[in-house]
């Protein structure tokens, strides 16, 4: 995981989406994301991370619910929400930080 402080490091959003397998709503999310991305292009960057397989990133943000979508800028955690956000709502808060 040494790779993601290099990604979080980056000057543009890095919107983290942490949710596991097993994870009902998590299974929401991908089809919002795409939206996201699709609507902000390279002026975000966008990664999920599964808490099963990433037990110490999990455990590093404190994650104790999926999903828990995470905005980090230059390596520090600028927003954080648990539970499925809207791809409209999750748009307007990466705006924020762009």
């Amino acid at each position: 995981m040494a790779n993601f402080q290099e990604i979080i490091a980056s000057e543009i959003p890095v919107l983290v989406d942490f949710s596991a397998e097993w994870c009902g709503p998590c299974k929401m999310m991908p089809p919002i994301l795409q939206d996201v991305k699709h609507a902000l292009g390279d002026k975000v960057k966008i990664i999920k991370i599964d808490i099963d397989k990433n037990p110490q990133a999990a455990s590093a943000y404190k994650v104790q619910s999926v999903p828990t979508l995470m905005i980090f800028q230059k390596g520090q955690t600028k927003w954080r929400q648990s539970g499925v956000v809207q791809a409209r709502d999750l748009q307007r808060t990466i705006e924020m930080f762009i």
